[in-house]
């Protein structure tokens, strides 16, 4: 009996497997409304790595589809909802070069600063990013100055300016209790220069939550 039931067990793995390649086999060749949709579901059920796949079948097989930009957007914004900053970024960036007209330029250029400013996690690994968000959201407010996006990009460079007065601010202290009061004297300039002022400023328990807090 024991022996039936572990052969009955390696008939039934073998027979779903069977069944699991040949569904496999079978998704290829679909039309884009096809893959769009598996895309569309998948986003809805949380998968996105599955979602991921079907883009991938999507641009392989119908390179020109107009589904490809309207996917990009959703699986950015996915993976931006799902905290995934990386892959968020990546879709934005292939949807600039890609369909970079002006007015879906400026919108994905927002949604990158975006990504890039919640991507944040730690405010002594993340300097260059917050150099490169700040450079890029000051950048953006030059190039649309009509933008309806600017209050918007205004609310995520103060918040920046102020994580760069606290970096600024914890190099400096770090530097005199070091006791190298020259290093420390180039970020209390820095400090100096800034618009902000220490009363100004509260330092927050949560690096993650101070920016989200928005």
């Amino acid at each position: 009996m024991k022996k039936f039931g572990y052969f009955a067990l390696v008939v039934t793995i073998l027979f779903i497997n069977g069944c699991s390649s040949k569904n496999d086999m079978a998704e290829y060749n679909k039309p884009a409304i096809y893959w769009y949709q598996k895309i569309v579901k998948s986003v809805s059920q949380g998968n996105l790595d599955k979602a991921d796949e079907y883009f991938t079948s999507l641009q392989s097989e119908h390179i020109s589809s107009p589904f490809i930009k309207e996917a990009m957007l959703i699986l950015a914004q996915a993976h931006m909802d799902n905290e995934e900053y990386l892959m968020a970024n990546f879709y934005l960036d292939e949807y600039i070069k890609r369909f970079g007209t002006s007015k879906k330029r400026e919108f994905a250029e927002y949604m990158k600063i975006k990504s890039s400013f919640l991507g944040f996690k730690n405010i002594n690994r993340d300097q260059k990013l917050l150099q490169d968000t700040i450079s890029n959201a000051i950048y953006f407010k030059k190039k649309y100055p009509n933008s309806e996006f600017i209050p918007l990009i205004e609310t995520i460079l103060t918040k920046l300016y102020m994580a760069e007065y606290i970096l600024n601010k914890n190099i400096m202290e770090l530097y005199l209790r070091r006791d190298k009061p020259k290093a420390a004297s180039v970020y209390e300039q820095k400090l100096k220069k800034s618009w902000l002022k220490d009363n100004e400023i509260i330092t927050p328990k949560s690096w993650y939550d101070f920016l989200i807090e928005w």
